[in-house]
């Protein structure tokens, strides 16, 4: 159960820069991240052409991204195994392919069936790809880079969170649902392409085994790393997918000015994928620490000061900062945990990820409807303050 963490021969030292091979592989890797997110949140903003179009109410078709996510936690547990010693260049180049099958069958699905078909491929080629991330990206860099790596790729999700539901909206708006799903097909040609071209060939290090992952399962770096992310993800979800209402009910603002703010948060969030890249490589705990506190006090400002419309925006925009931090810190803290396992460390920072926001959605919901949209805020200040004390008594690596 080892991965081999140094870097390749043609990778310099992460203080004398990158080569261009190692920019444009780090390119491919951004390109498939993008492409694969972008199809993950682009029913955000299909589903009512295709509710319509399947006959089918609007409730079922987000199940869409539901069975994404199931299908996902499983592979993410079982991705790593089932590679065994293919090498890790063919790996990622077929989860592309899978991507543009599963893209391709949604976009021509004529039954609600075949439609979850497709995403669920898609949620296959999504968590596989993750699962894989950090250990290829540390192949490529070299340990010493891997925060500026994992913020690289973590870029492409910032821009697809941003870029997605619109796009989808408004494609769908030209062109049809269909054609939406179809150039997210697209977008992983792209990517698989990129792959062919500038992916170095990358052999398997060792294999994986259910033993090696319950055996890193032990180790109390890892327990702890995973429970920062479910702390710190679910508080950001618990919070997040109700700051709409927040800010219509609290702070009174009107559609156009909510948009406003959440592309104030887009921006941050991009922003904050590179910071999180830089602080990690100086020490990955205090990073995650940083971003804690970020979370923590910028949720707790909007419950202080939210009805003001100013604060509002100011402390909307700093939780994008602290949101764009999050994937890139999280996962950081987590490889160094087990520099010798990380590619079955991926695979349960995916299971982490996902229980994070699944558990943080249901959470928020039942508070949003039992309380208000300001106990959401105070949830997700409660529980990035205890990422914050979890990364300042975690071991340093």
């Amino acid at each position: 159960m080892s991965d081999t963490i140094l870097a390749a021969d043609d990778v310099p030292a992460a203080e004398t820069g990158w080569s261009a091979k190692i920019w444009m592989a780090m390119l491919a890797m951004l390109a498939t991240s993008f492409a694969l997110v972008s199809a993950e949140f682009l029913p955000a903003g299909l589903l009512t052409p295709m509710a319509a179009d399947l006959g089918i109410s609007e409730g079922m078709a987000g199940q869409v991204v539901t069975v994404t996510a199931l299908v996902g936690a499983v592979t993410a547990l079982l991705s790593n195994i089932l590679i065994g010693n293919l090498n890790r260049k063919a790996v990622l180049v077929g989860l592309s392919v899978l991507a543009i099958a599963a893209n391709l069958l949604a976009a021509t699905a004529g039954e609600f069936w075949l439609l979850l078909v497709g995403r669920a491929g898609l949620g296959i080629a999504l968590s596989a790809f993750w699962a894989l991330s950090v250990a290829v990206v540390v192949r490529l860099v070299g340990p010493s880079a891997m925060g500026r790596g994992v913020a690289l790729v973590s870029l492409g999700v910032s821009l697809a969170t941003i870029a997605a539901p619109s796009m989808g909206a408004l494609v769908s708006d030209w062109l049809g649902w269909r054609s939406a799903m179809a150039l997210t097909a697209g977008l992983s040609g792209i990517a698989l392409v990129l792959q062919l071209i500038s992916l170095p060939s990358l052999p398997a290090t060792g294999s994986n085994s259910l033993g090696d992952l319950f055996a890193l399962l032990r180790r109390r770096g890892i327990q702890l790393g995973m429970l920062a992310i479910i702390l710190l993800m679910a508080g950001h979800m618990a919070g997040s997918v109700y700051v709409r209402p927040f800010l219509e009910g609290v702070t009174g603002l009107s559609t156009n000015m909510v948009a406003l703010a959440l592309a104030g948060f887009g921006l941050a969030a991009v922003l904050g994928n590179l910071v999180g890249g830089r602080l990690a490589d100086i020490e990955a705990g205090r990073a995650l620490a940083i971003t804690g506190a970020i979370m923590a006090l910028s949720a707790l400002a909007l419950v202080l000061w939210g009805a003001q419309v100013g604060a509002a925006f100011g402390f909307v925009t700093i939780w994008g900062l602290s949101f764009g931090m999050a994937p890139v810190t999280l996962q950081a803290n987590l490889s160094r945990a087990a520099p010798d396992a990380l590619e079955t460390t991926g695979s349960l920072m995916v299971v982490s990820f996902q229980v994070a926001i699944t558990t943080g959605a249901l959470v928020g919901g039942y508070v949003v409807d039992t309380y208000s949209a300001s106990a959401n805020m105070m949830l997700t200040a409660i529980l990035a303050g205890l990422t914050l004390l979890l990364a300042l008594l975690q071991p340093k690596y």
